[in-house]
């Protein structure tokens, strides 16, 4: 008999510990992509920027982290190059720091016995809350707006140096790579971020006091499309789920 409950309790343990891993705590990172901005200046254009970013790891698939950014925006015709309809046209400089929180698929989907689901167990969701920190130059001070061709100037209200409260949605996925011992120290990233701003500070023109109120009345907006790696390390942490 005791022979019986010996062998039940090798199979228990047995069956916990194929079903239990372990999985670094922390992950640093850093990416590069494009960015665009949506702004009072109608006309966006595309620039490039670069990303950093430490995170912890709840578990393989619930993070929470920061981020930094720095890069370029650009504003106006012809890919914010030249002036658009008003003779607005800016690049700005900037600087991006936030908390965030990502959640992926893995944490809820049974991707064991399924392919589609193993590789999309990485796809993630997150937000989070920060400052941006703008600088923006080749601003147009005076210019003209009447759509009517008038030949009269309007004196642009400028905000040119200001830090701005950012709020990014993050879209992307992770792909997983082991190293030799079979622990997953790699990673690489796609991401999609869209920045809401709150302020006038994106594009360096206030508009929002003064007879054309109702073009500044909308959020300014920046997208962030980026490539990465990161790579884990830390402390090892205990899942019931495995990455690899």
């Amino acid at each position: 008999m005791k022979k019986h409950y010996l062998a039940l309790f090798l199979i228990v343990i047995t069956v916990t510990a194929f079903g239990q891993s372990n999985f670094y705590k922390l992950s640093l990172g850093g990416g590069v992509g494009g960015t665009y901005s949506f702004t009072d200046v109608q006309k966006g254009g595309f620039a490039l920027g670069y990303v950093g970013n430490l995170d912890y790891h709840f578990s393989p698939f619930i993070t929470a982290g920061i981020e930094l950014q720095k890069g370029t925006l650009k504003g106006g015709g012809n890919g914010g190059n030249t002036p658009d309809e008003h003779g607005r046209v800016f690049t700005n400089s900037y600087m991006a720091y936030n908390v965030n929180f990502k959640f992926r698929a893995g944490e809820i989907t049974d991707f064991y016995y399924s392919d589609f689901l193993n590789y999309t167990k990485g796809f993630y969701l997150g937000t989070g809350v920060g400052m941006i920190n703008n600088s923006v130059k080749n601003i147009a001070s005076k210019a003209a707006i009447d759509g009517n061709g008038n030949p009269y100037t309007y004196n642009f209200p400028l905000a040119d140096k200001k830090s701005n409260m950012v709020v990014p949605i993050n879209i992307g996925i992770d792909f997983y790579f082991p190293d030799g011992w079979g622990d997953v120290r790699y990673v690489f990233n796609v991401n999609y971020q869209a920045n809401w701003t709150f302020g006038e500070g994106l594009d360096g023109y206030d508009d929002t006091k003064t007879i054309r109120r109702n073009v500044g009345s909308a959020p300014d907006i920046y997208n962030f499309l980026s490539v990465g790696f990161k790579y884990t390390f830390g402390p090892k942490g205990l899942t019931g789920k495995s990455i690899r």
